[in-house]
């Protein structure tokens, strides 16, 4: 590595930003809280359907009620065996639908193996598919190009905190090189889709890409999202690029004090020495897709009560 290139990454380490997510969304949160306590007697409604007993779950579920509570909106918790079958959770799901006192239904995923995902995602009514993963909304999505926050259906909620973070951190994308790591359908590909809504060249690189590491320093903009813990490493990074990092992995602290710790898809400390701008893990990512989940409930009301 040449001295100059050393020069640059000690430059930019002095002056890097952490992208402070937990503050951001603790903002988005205060101003949802304020809107919610400002409506007439109606209130907008959450709810949540709970298969199984993971204990990762339950504890997405566990936050996502008290941020429900935190912000005046109602949250109706459905949780049911690991043993439930299809046709209970689709008789479940068109209660849902026809409530009028819910206004968002949230199926938390993933499901055991003896359920078919698809159909009880699409069986949500697109209206309340607060997780815009219905058929419609994905659609919706591809055909979209306006601001993000401006939709008029529901984005799936960790790119689009993504999309908030960049935009809070004053992050240009106009033309800027983004690469998504990772394809999925709640992360990778919606993400990829809104960075080029916003006039950004995206590249999504993947399991059977060839040469990722080279693919990555071509970057402006990098988002990481495919659940391997700290697979892209500092010297992936061109200097001065932004990294979001949607990862959060589990990995072991043999003679910590505690047995795990949690860190994301990017090396922390090896990309903070060359990243302008980073997420945490945690801290960075995660608050703000709890954050979105709100916003698109409060959303969802919004434009439900506009049809009445």
């Amino acid at each position: 590595m040449t001295s100059s290139t050393e020069e640059a990454k000690s430059e930019l380490n002095a002056a890097s930003q952490i992208i402070d997510g937990k503050a951001i969304a603790a903002r988005i949160r205060q101003d949802i809280a304020q809107q919610v306590a400002a409506l007439a007697e109606k209130k907008p409604g959450l709810a949540v359907i709970l298969v199984g007993s993971r204990p990762d779950s339950q504890t997405y579920v566990n936050m996502k009620k008290k941020a429900c509570e935190s912000a005046g909106i109602v949250s109706f918790g459905f949780d049911f065996d690991e043993t439930v079958t299809q046709e209970v959770l689709l008789e479940t799901v068109q209660k849902l639908n026809q409530d009028d006192r819910v206004h968002g239904i949230l199926v938390q995923l993933p499901l055991p193996s003896h359920l078919d995902q698809d159909t009880i995602l699409k069986s949500v009514h697109p209206d309340k598919d607060v997780d815009g993963l219905h058929p419609t909304n994905v659609a919706a999505l591809q055909m979209y190009s306006g601001h993000f926050l401006e939709a008029p259906f529901s984005i799936p909620c960790t790119p689009l905190g993504c999309c908030v973070l960049l935009e809070q951190s004053a992050v240009p994308l106009r033309g800027a090189h983004c690469v998504v790591l990772g394809r999925s359908q709640l992360v990778g590909w919606p993400m990829a889709r809104l960075l080029l809504a916003q006039d950004a060249t995206v590249t999504v690189v993947h399991s059977k890409t060839r040469n990722i590491e080279d693919m990555v320093r071509q970057a402006d903009v990098v988002v990481a999202a495919v659940g391997r813990a700290q697979m892209v490493k500092g010297d992936w990074l061109k200097p001065g690029a932004v990294v979001i990092d949607v990862g959060i992995n589990s990995v072991d602290t043999p003679g910590g004090k505690k047995p795990y710790k949690l860190v994301g898809d990017v090396d922390y400390d090896s990309a903070k020495a060359v990243a302008s701008k980073i997420t945490p893990v945690p801290g960075g990512v995660g608050p703000m897709t709890i954050a979105m989940l709100l916003r698109n409930t409060l959303a969802s009301f919004q434009r439900m009560q506009k049809q009445t």
